[in-house]
């Protein structure tokens, strides 16, 4: 979508993402979908999201869009043996290939901070949208994040994130620009909130743990952190980090988001 996706789309990494459910990560938005409405879910990802919305919507017309053909491959997968009216559309959200006014709910969850252009983005899924209807975006902010017990290798992997993210021409701390964004897209009719997901018992730090003490040494940030010479010592002791922590009785940690309903 118009630079390079830092996560890359290794096990790991779609692990987390497979978590994701419109429950956890899109219940601001719930309230505003009614069944008929045809939505279009910029950066589909797994689909977990996709399928969610597309369920809330029936029987109205979900579009699933994907940066490539290959990630658009892994949203499919959700959608086997479900009789969803879906569309599966590659494109990029800086230039949609779509008509104008086409959609009741644009949605994207964690697009905007990966894209080279979030305010253009965000023209276009206003463009697409009926007048009247709603593009709804939530977004992490990475410098958001708050763990105990504080490790200096989780500090690390928070320094190494940030700029392997810049250095892709993202936003890790988009959540907090959201709003800003919108308003300079041209949005006047914005609500903006916050939530968390917050992984505070034993199961939910094995899960957060484990998923990043691989993504550090597997996923696509892992080998461009060895590109750009971190050392292997480095990512191994951010990796054990991240088990240690999991390990904590009294270990937790909260990951702020930004949302916004924004009427077009």
């Amino acid at each position: 979508m118009g630079n390079v996706y830092t996560h890359g789309h290794h096990e790991s990494v779609l692990r987390s993402h497979s978590w994701r459910t419109a429950e956890n990560s899109a219940a601001y938005l719930l309230p505003h979908l009614r069944p008929g409405m045809a939505v279009l879910d910029v950066g589909a990802g797994p689909g977990t999201i996709t399928a969610d919305l597309a369920r809330l919507v029936e029987p109205g017309r979900m579009t699933a869009l994907e940066a490539t053909e290959a990630a658009l491959g892994i949203t499919r997968k959700a959608f086997e043996g479900l009789d969803f009216d879906v569309e599966f559309v590659v494109g990029d959200v800086h230039a949609l290939e779509l008509p104008d006014d086409a959609y009741d709910v644009v949605h994207a969850h964690q697009v905007l901070q990966h894209v080279a252009d979030p305010v253009q983005a965000l023209r276009e899924m206003r463009r697409v949208c009926k007048p009247g209807g709603i593009v709804a975006v939530r977004d992490s902010d990475y410098h958001g994040f708050v763990w105990y017990p504080e490790m200096p290798a989780l500090t690390e992997w928070m320094e190494l994130y940030q700029r392997m993210a810049r250095a892709n021409g993202g936003e890790p701390d988009a959540g907090r620009r959201l709003l800003s964004w919108a308003r300079a897209a041209g949005f006047e009719q914005v609500e903006a909130t916050t939530s968390t997901w917050a992984f505070t018992e034993p199961e939910g730090r094995a899960f957060w743990g484990d998923m990043w003490a691989d993504r550090v040494l597997k996923s696509a940030m892992a080998d461009q952190a060895r590109t750009s010479g971190v050392p292997e010592e480095t990512l191994e002791a951010i990796s054990a980090a991240w088990k240690t922590w999991r390990d904590q009785p009294d270990g937790w940690i909260s990951i702020l988001h930004g949302e916004l309903i924004c009427t077009a």
